[in-house]
């Protein structure tokens, strides 16, 4: 810690006391013993903590905290209808709700501070108003311009941010109506008053093809193309490996390995061995050394620090380094010399790491492997692959075992493992979408995600007792009162959840194995999710709740994760025992905020993720309104029950459009009843719904109930059960969720085969 931080430091140590009580800047500089000639660094250290939100300046110019002051710090979380909520910097404070007439012209994403008006009781927020704003978010807003006859506005196409954006005539700029269009805010909202900007960028007409998804890339900083002198710097590395480049490493050229990835993939960073011991197994995990390529500091560093990570979209792929390195001289692609990082694991027959070794190697890869084709082998016995592959069989087999060893290992302790689906969306040439379907995962994939676990977890206690500076990935015990509310709500629907006040990841999980293939399973999995902190990187080691881990790192992917790529440079440090007092120093100024960037960049691609697959699934369904389709209610509100459809697409039938009878809430059970009929709609039920609305703009889709006889589903499992449980234990007796009508699903034969299932391949684990 360097002396300002420090001196911070001891002024918030102060505020701390529980006998301060706020003071002006002379009253402190005499209560901290501050000489006359400092007492303008106090000035500027008072400044900076107060425009960080950490110490509040009152209007009598008296500095406090705003904990001690009935203020609350964060971040604004918007809403279409014009409220929104301060999400607090301590994850473990609530939500405060803030009426549409106390946000005071703040915006989606803004950090801010708020005045606490009424404290909340029970599951009830405390609500509050906008005092001060401390950043503003929003820039530039990305939405569609209209016209009128005296000006023009952007509706933004974030609809979190109320408010159209007024355009000045003289600041159109040749913006034509229903455009897709980047407006620059020059004067910000106020009460009463809309935001006023300029046009400063024309993305294109909102009807033609590839406009959509453009405006969600600008939108969230998303950059397609990289700088000139990046370019220039990916270009000059040579892909071959020279004599140099190998000293010190270890010659791993002739062990037997191979990567494991969907059939789309480019970036390969992970290669996986296994070697049956007499009492265990040795596992290597050999990952691409990038850090060999991308030195630190150099625009390369620089411009893959600004991103953050690789961003997957439903079309494209938005690479954190240049496609040279990320799909050739750094992906492990067959048959060719490639510099890496290999960690060696011997495990004993229960899973546990006895010892390892991490060092610089040189590999080349036999086989580049699909999660499809893993699959044929293991489970279908494919005969073609059997014959083709046969040298791999026993590796394989050794890889399955090891991986379900290790999935059990991991359960036991306590991890929690959601069971969500995912969507597959297929897209013809112009981008325009013709099947959505549900993935399903294989032992092929729980190959790959165990191992990397295993990996990570290894990493990350090494470099903990090693007590050298350090990202990890953590995620925090939740919020006791959350898991309280969400005891209280899994309590209404039948089940129990054990150990509130001292919650353990095991109870959590025990509660998921209990609702498995029921109809509650998807709301009490989306509802215990949104109990849990989220995970972030930090540089401290706050360990892995929902692992159950006492350590864990992101290590497997430095091609398209920043923090993979640091961790990298840190172990190539120590190893070489080349941490000096002063890098450590440096590392732990450093580390910081590039925990903190890296966790804002993941957040944006996630988003980013989710928007552009829900825009997409609207599109699709734009083309069936008027069809009828059967689904599940999969959540009931008191505006409207959500209905999914057997691919994952989702739609809200609104109390408002229920006209037999007047609906009542039951927010203790989650349903709606009847007034007169006593009709009842649960959480699981079956339905049949058609399509009345898809507003692509909106994401949205509204369902009608198209009739009466509806059949309650008790357990769903079939597409959604995972496919090593279904595939190992034999074929499952329970009903399968209701299937989609033929105008939704692609062609395909009489007869569903395996081989066939097989196709249906998830993305590789993003972030655990």
């Amino acid at each position: 810690m360097n002396e300002i931080e420090e001196r911070k430091e001891k002024i918030v140590g102060f505020m701390t006391e529980d006998a301060y009580r706020p003071l002006k800047l002379e009253e402190l500089a005499v209560m901290l013993d501050v000489p006359r000639e400092d007492r303008k660094l106090l000035a500027d250290l008072l400044l900076e903590l107060e425009q960080d939100g950490v110490i509040y300046k009152t209007n009598k110019d008296k500095y406090g905290l705003p904990g001690k002051m009935n203020l609350a710090v964060g971040r604004i979380q918007g809403n279409e209808r014009g409220y929104g909520f301060l999400i607090p910097d301590n994850e473990q404070d609530k939500d405060i709700f803030i009426p549409a007439d106390g946000m005071a012209g703040a915006m989606h994403n803004d950090r801010a501070i708020a005045r606490i008006t009424a404290k909340g009781t029970g599951e009830k927020r405390s609500e509050g108003e906008i005092i001060k704003i401390l950043k503003r978010a929003n820039t530039r807003i990305v939405g569609t311009f209209e016209n009128s006859r005296y000006f023009g506005f952007v509706v933004p196409d974030d609809r979190k941010i109320t408010g159209d954006v007024f355009i000045p005539k003289d600041e159109i700029n040749g913006a034509k109506p229903g455009y897709k269009v980047i407006a620059e805010i020059v004067k910000w909202p106020g009460n009463r008053r809309n935001a006023e900007g300029k046009i400063i960028e024309i993305i294109g007409d909102s009807n033609d093809p590839g406009t959509d998804i453009l405006s969600i890339l600008k939108a969230y900083d998303l950059k397609e193309t990289f700088p000139e002198d990046v370019v220039r710097q990916s270009e000059s590395i040579k892909e071959k490996i020279d004599k140099k480049m190998l000293e010190d490493r270890h010659d791993l050229r002739k062990l037997r390995m191979v990567t494991i990835d969907g059939e789309d993939a480019k970036d390969l960073d992970d290669a996986v061995s296994v070697e049956k011991l007499q009492d265990g197994y040795r596992l290597g995990v050999h990952i691409a050394d990038v850090s060999s390529y991308v030195a630190e500091g150099s625009p390369l560093d620089a411009e893959a620090l600004k991103r953050g990570t690789s961003v997957y979209l439903v079309d494209r792929v938005i690479p954190m380094l240049p496609a040279r390195l990320s799909n050739g001289v750094c992906s492990l692609n067959p048959h060719v010399d490639r510099l890496a990082f290999t960690v060696m694991m011997d495990l004993d027959r229960n899973g546990k790491v006895v010892s390892h070794d991490i060092f610089e190697s040189v590999i080349n890869i036999d086989e580049r492997m699909t999660y499809t084709n893993v699959f044929k082998l293991l489970e279908d016995e494919d005969e073609e692959l059997s014959v083709r592959y046969d040298y791999l069989l026993e590796d394989f087999r050794q890889m399955k075992e090891l991986a379900l060893i290790l999935r059990k290992k991991r359960m036991d302790r306590g991890a929690i493992d959601f069971d969500f689906d995912e969507a597959k969306i297929i897209l013809d040439e112009k981008g325009k979408p013709t099947e959505v379907r549900r993935y399903e995962t294989t032992i092929a994939n729980r190959i790959i995600e165990e191992f990397m676990l295993v990996c990570n977890e290894t990493v990350a206690e090494h470099f903990h007792w090693a007590g050298l500076p350090f990202v990890f990935r953590v995620h925090e015990e939740p919020d006791s009162e959350k898991i309280m509310a969400f005891a209280e709500f899994s309590r209404n629907l039948g089940y129990t959840l054990k150990g509130t006040n001292k919650i353990h990841p095991r109870a959590l999980q025990d509660l998921l194995d209990k609702v498995k293939g029921t109809r509650e399973e998807t709301i009490v999995s989306t509802v215990m999710l949104r109990s849990l902190a989220k995970a972030r990187y930090s540089h401290q080691n706050l360990g892995h709740f929902g692992l159950a881990a006492k350590f864990y790192c992101h290590f497997t992917s430095p091609i398209r994760r920043y923090p993979d790529l640091i961790i990298h440079r840190l172990m190539k440090e120590e190893l070489k025992e080349s941490l000096s007092d002063k890098r450590e120093e440096e590392l732990t100024l450093k580390l910081p905020e590039i925990a903190r960037q890296c966790s804002e960049r993941e957040r944006a691609a996630d988003e980013a993720e989710r928007e552009t697959e829900d825009l997409k699934k609207v599109e699709f369904m734009k083309d069936h309104v008027g069809e009828v389709f059967d689904g599940i209610i999969s959540n009931v509100t008191s505006f409207g029950m959500f209905v999914e459809l057997e691919n994952t697409i989702e739609g809200l039938v609104k109390v408002s459009n229920m006209e037999d009878d007047y609906y009542i809430f039951d927010s203790a059970h989650y349903c709606l009843t009847g007034e007169r009929t006593k009709k009842n709609y649960r959480i699981g039920d079956m339905i049949r719904v058609r399509l009345s609305r898809a507003d692509v703009a909106a994401r949205q889709l509204d369902f009608m109930i198209e009739e009466e006889k509806r059949k309650p589903v008790r357990q769903i499992t079939g597409s959604k059960e995972k496919a090593k449980d279904s595939r190992s234990a034999g074929k499952s007796k329970a009903p399968k969720a209701p299937r989609t009508p033929k105008a939704l699903r692609a062609p395909r034969p009489p007869k569903v085969t395996k081989a066939r299932k097989a196709q249906k391949i998830p993305k590789k684990p993003r972030a655990l």
